[in-house]
């Protein structure tokens, strides 16, 4: 088997990266461990929660016990499936801050500011804007993902815009036009109530043009010949075989995967590799370090009045949730119920957003597992830019094994005063007048927990991973040390091997990372195929006027931070 690219990883960038090079006339082979996307746990947006605890799809990893969470290990799901983590995720659709890729610019990745990146988030997108309004100045139409947003009929999920307006932090017509900052709709990538996953949008209509390839197997490594990655050792039906890149190996494998992949290759740091008896091929320390989530606290509250989805809480409510859902692809079903959306500054002096918000009318675990008894709500919230950094390692030489990841969670002091600043922010929107009717009772934390050292415990004993790792291959210069990739996803120190997922994120964006993911997946398709990038998109971002001195935008009589 030999094409001109290889792709490790059928996930929201190396789907990306499989179309255009397909596109552009290259034979490429999809390398995949994960079966088939198809079925209505993946295609049902609503039911988001099955897919990523399912092991068919999901990889299952964990991470070591994390030392400031009082020893927890926290889960990290990663798609073992066609399409990645994007046919099990949570289907939010967030750019990121511009701010955010123009930091990622400054740290070494240049060419990669947001007057680069925004042509191609308008590349990628096929955004409704006509149905849902907001600013198409700035979005993309005629890509191949369809965005969309839910029709927001649930009280509930128009009452928290309306109470983060009163807030005093204002409306965002889209977040991910020209401001992010305030309260407004959520995008999601669902259209005509089913999951747009990369597989949907990006590698079927690849799989079409008869010169893209898929093969179900497990990537063992790398192959070199003469210092350049010529091929990939993978293992399928019990045989080791290799399958051989005429002009360039991918890693797409997820932040999770592609450091242990290059690991597992030789490439990494020296004693790690020396400890599991592998050959060095290349020093860098980068690989596996720089690990970065979001980490987040689910603020709940009841109801009393019976609006909220628990109404379809129960095995009568499930089944026609999903008998509508399969006969005619809308109800509750057809969202992912996170509709609306916030992103806030903390504190005075904050230039840009640097707290997020997801609001569900329900109040359940993310997972599903568990779901509290009666009507409620819940918010999600949590800091985006944690100065904590963790790493992945490798556990063994064999690849079957699964790395070991530590994110290192809350090791920073700074972690625990911006929590408790967010948790102290989302109490202070929930008392709003626009949750007068729907204000219950205080479920998580709990109205009792107001001092610091209880905010502490509660946030040691109830966080959890919003599922957004990133930054393991960290892009830089290619004579930074710390650096696994350079600014055209090259690896440094090899030649033929590129690296292009979230793992190459220098730092995490704002909000949820499958939008920039596949941002990744397509302008590195353009530097694979040695094409021109797209011309640079030259306007400047909203920006509050008064954030220098204000930590809301809009309420001249409480502008101090509320957690003062």
């Amino acid at each position: 088997m030999e094409a001109e690219y290889i792709i490790v990883g059928a996930g929201s960038a190396g789907c990306a990266m499989a179309f255009r090079l397909a596109e552009a006339g290259r034979s490429v082979i999809v390398i995949e461990y994960g079966g088939s996307d198809a079925g209505p746990f993946i295609g049902m947006p609503g039911a988001l929660s099955y897919p990523m605890n399912m092991p068919r799809y999901d990889w299952g990893f964990k991470t070591e016990p994390e030392p400031h969470l009082d020893g927890r290990r926290l889960a990290t799901p990663r798609g073992k499936v066609i399409g990645g983590s994007s046919s099990i995720n949570g289907m939010v659709y967030v750019r990121g801050h511009p701010r955010d890729f123009d930091t990622w610019a400054q740290s070494g990745a240049r060419g990669w500011s947001f007057a680069d990146v925004a042509p191609y988030f308008r590349r990628m997108e096929d955004w409704h804007a006509g149905v849902h309004g907001g600013d198409p100045e700035w979005r993309g139409q005629g890509g191949p993902l369809k965005v969309t947003r839910g029709t927001r009929t649930n009280p509930l999920t128009r009452a928290f815009v309306q109470a983060g307006v009163e807030a005093g932090y204002g409306a965002t017509a889209d977040y991910n036009g020209e401001r992010q900052e305030g309260f407004g709709a959520k995008d999601a990538t669902i259209w005509r109530g089913q999951r747009q996953s990369a597989a949907v949008a990006y590698l079927r209509p690849a799989l079409r043009l008869g010169n893209a390839r898929l093969v179900r197997a497990l990537a063992r490594r790398v192959v070199f010949e003469d210092g350049r990655a010529c091929g990939v050792e993978i293992e399928r039906a019990g045989r080791v075989e290799v399958i051989r890149a005429a002009r360039e190996v991918i890693v797409a494998a997820s932040a999770i995967n592609s450091p242990k992949l290059l690991m597992l290759s030789g490439i990494g740091p020296a004693d790690d590799l020396a400890e599991h008896g592998i050959e060095v091929r290349a020093d860098r320390p980068g690989v596996g370090a720089n690990l970065q989530d979001h980490l987040e606290i689910y603020v709940q509250y009841s109801c009393p009045e019976p609006v909220s989805l628990y109404r379809y809480w129960n095995l009568a409510g499930k089944a026609w949730v999903g008998a509508r859902w399969l006969l005619t692809r809308t109800g509750p079903g057809a969202s992912n119920q996170f509709e609306s959306a916030g992103f806030i500054r903390s504190a005075a002096g904050v230039e840009y957003p640097d707290i997020q918000f997801h609001f569900l009318p329900i109040a359940v675990r993310y997972d599903g597992r568990a779901a509290v008894k009666g009507h409620g709500f819940q918010i999600h919230v949590g800091p985006m830019r944690s100065p904590s950094r963790g790493r992945v390692w490798l556990r063994s030489a064999d690849p079957a094994d699964p790395p070991r990841i530590l994110f290192n969670y809350m090791s920073d002091p700074k972690d625990w005063a911006d929590f408790r600043t967010a948790i102290r922010l989302t109490r202070e929107i929930v008392a709003q007048p626009a949750f007068d009717r729907f204000r219950g009772t205080e479920l998580l934390p709990g109205a009792h927990v107001q001092s610091d050292e209880e905010l502490d415990a509660a946030i040691r004993e109830h966080v959890e991973s919003a599922y957004h790792p990133c930054g393991t291959c960290r892009m830089g210069s290619a004579d930074d040390p710390g650096a696994v990739v350079d600014p055209e996803c090259r690896v440094i120190g090899v030649e033929g091997l590129r690296v292009a997922d979230s793992s190459v994120f220098p730092r995490i964006t704002n909000g949820n990372l499958n939008a920039p993911s596949i941002m990744v997946g397509e302008k590195a398709a353009d530097h694979i195929l040695g094409r021109a990038a797209l011309p640079r998109d030259e306007r400047a971002p909203w920006e509050a006027p008064n954030w220098r001195t204000a930590q809301r935008v809009g309420d001249g009589a409480r502008m101090a931070d509320a957690a003062e």
